[in-house]
């Protein structure tokens, strides 16, 4: 028996549309020489809305920061995850990347019924999803993972610093900025550095 509810949409015109849990996805860490790319999933609370999301890379660390751990606070679920440098080397960044993503949608607690990705490619994944360029300046959950995956890499490259302090990765973060050139060319590659990306592979081959 269908419901009044259906019936009166019906006489209106309208179609009944179960709404669904929507997840935004963005990654951190493609370019850099070092370190893990790590991507998130975020789906927000329209009852809880955060002012102030935006592209991670427009906002300040002291912002992101404080960003970081109220998206954690008011969102219905979030997840964060990473491919490893093996995983890098082994795969490339852009199929290394896709994985990260996937992980992060699995490992939500939640269960989405569409993904919105950033970019121009799509993980492969067991619901819709849709790749929006430049969605991290548009979706607000986007924006929010954007947010998630920055912090959390940028806290990598602390840990990273502690283990490899001649690099100074606390600062470049892992890029190939000419400081960490230069220490790649005195120190050599170290565990963390990706094999694959041409400046680590030009200083493992030479002589």
């Amino acid at each position: 028996m269908r419901s009044r509810k259906s019936s009166l949409l019906e006489q209106l015109g309208l179609t009944w549309v179960t709404p669904v849990l929507v997840a935004g996805v963005d990654e951190a860490g493609r370019g850099p020489l070092a370190g893990p790319v790590v991507a998130a999933a975020v789906i927000l609370d329209e009852r809880q809305p955060i002012k102030g999301l935006a592209d991670s890379k427009q906002l300040s660390p002291r912002r992101r920061e404080l960003l970081f751990d109220l998206i954690r606070e008011r969102a219905l679920c979030v997840s964060i995850a990473e491919a490893s440098v093996d995983e890098i080397d082994r795969l490339n960044i852009l199929q290394a990347t896709l994985l990260a993503m996937r992980r992060a949608v699995d490992g939500l607690r939640l269960r989405p019924g569409h993904v919105l990705v950033d970019g121009n490619r799509l993980p492969v994944l067991s619901m819709p999803a849709t790749a929006i360029v430049q969605g991290d300046a548009k979706v607000a959950a986007i924006s929010a993972a954007s947010i998630l995956a920055k912090v959390q890499r940028d806290r990598l490259c602390q840990e990273l610093h502690q283990r490899y302090p001649d690099y100074g990765f606390d600062g470049h973060k892992g890029y190939p900025t000419a400081a960490h050139l230069a220490a790649l060319r005195t120190h050599g590659a170290c565990p963390v550095h990706r094999r694959s990306f041409a400046p680590v592979r030009e200083v493992l081959e030479r002589p």
